[in-house]
C-alpha cells in the first residue's frame, strides 16, 4: 500500500457503508494506524477511536433496548457486549473489506497487520467516529444499523424470561424437601398505578417481600431475591438455580 489510499479504495469504503464524506480527510484519518502515523508523521486514529466506541456502544444499546423490550438489563448488558466485542467487530471490519485500506507502518504490515482484530475493531470505532464529526450521531447510528444488518442476536439464542418461581421452588426441594409460599402483602396506589406486594415465605422461616405493579412480576422479583439469598447462603448451589441479572433493591429478609 502506498503512503496515501488511492481514491478508488475510499470511494469503494464508503459505498460499502452507505455514507460520502463531507470531509475525506476524517476518513482518512480514522485509516491511519499509529504505526503508519509515527514513521510517515500526520494524525493516527486513536483520538477517532476513542470516540467512534462511544458512539457504537450508544447505538448498540439503543438499538438492543427497541429491539428487546421484555430483555432486563443483564441480558441486554450481555448482548451489547458481544456485539462490540474485538472480534465481532473485526469481522464487521473484514465484510465491510476495511484492512485493505488501512494505512500501516512498514513493521505493523509485515505482521499482518491488516488481518489483526485489535487493528480491524480499533479502526472500525475510528470510521464511525469520523461518521459522527462528519455527519452527527444520527448518521453514525445509521451506519452501525446497517454494518450489523443480519448479525443481531436472536432472543432464543441471547436472553430467555426465566421462571425465578420455578427455580426456587427445585432449590427449596432440594435443600429442604419442601416449597416455598407465597402471600399478597398489602397493596398500595391509585387504581391506574397500584403497587402490589407479595412475601415469599422459605421452608426455614426466611420472608421476603418485593413490590410491583402485576402480582404475577412482585411473585418473581420475591422468589428472585429469595434465589439470591439461598445463593449467598448455600455457594455450591448449582449454577442453573443462580439469578443471571444485576441484583435489584429489595426490602430486606425478615
Amino acid at each position: 500500500m502506498s503512503l496515501e489510499i488511492p481514491s478508488d479504495a475510499l470511494r469503494t469504503l464508503q459505498s460499502g457503508i452507505h455514507y460520502e464524506f463531507k470531509q475525506v480527510k476524517l476518513l482518512i484519518q480514522a485509516l491511519t494506524h499509529t504505526s503508519h502515523a509515527n514513521e510517515h508523521g500526520g494524525t493516527h486514529n486513536e483520538r477517532l477511536e476513542f470516540l467512534g466506541d462511544a458512539v457504537l456502544e450508544l447505538a448498540v444499546s439503543d438499538v438492543l433496548y427497541r429491539k428487546f423490550p421484555e430483555a432486563q438489563e443483564g441480558h441486554l448488558t450481555r448482548m451489547r457486549s458481544a456485539m462490540v466485542s474485538e472480534t465481532a467487530l473485526a469481522g464487521v471490519a473484514r465484510r465491510m473489506g476495511l484492512g485493505d485500506c488501512l494505512l500501516l507502518g512498514r513493521g505493523e504490515e509485515s505482521q499482518g497487520g491488516r488481518d489483526k482484530n485489535s487493528v480491524l475493531s480499533d479502526a472500525l470505532e475510528a470510521v464511525l467516529g469520523a461518521v459522527y464529526l462528519d455527519g452527527g450521531l444520527e448518521a453514525a447510528s445509521e451506519r452501525v444499523k446497517f454494518l450489523f444488518e443480519g448479525h443481531w442476536p436472536s432472543p432464543p439464542e441471547t436472553f430467555r424470561p426465566r421462571d425465578f418461581k420455578s427455580l426456587l421452588q427445585e432449590a427449596t426441594q432440594r435443600i429442604w424437601k419442601s416449597r416455598p409460599s407465597y402471600a399478597l402483602g398489602a397493596s398500595r396506589g391509585p387504581e391506574h398505578a397500584k403497587l402490589y406486594s407479595v412475601i415469599v415465605t422459605l421452608p426455614d422461616g426466611t420472608r421476603l417481600e418485593w413490590e410491583e405493579r402485576s402480582m404475577r412480576k412482585a411473585e418473581q422479583g420475591a422468589a428472585e431475591q429469595a434465589l439470591r439469598l439461598l445463593q449467598e447462603r448455600y455457594p455450591d448451589m448449582p449454577e442453573n438455580d443462580a439469578p443471571q441479572t444485576p441484583p435489584r433493591k429489595s426490602k430486606k429478609p425478615e
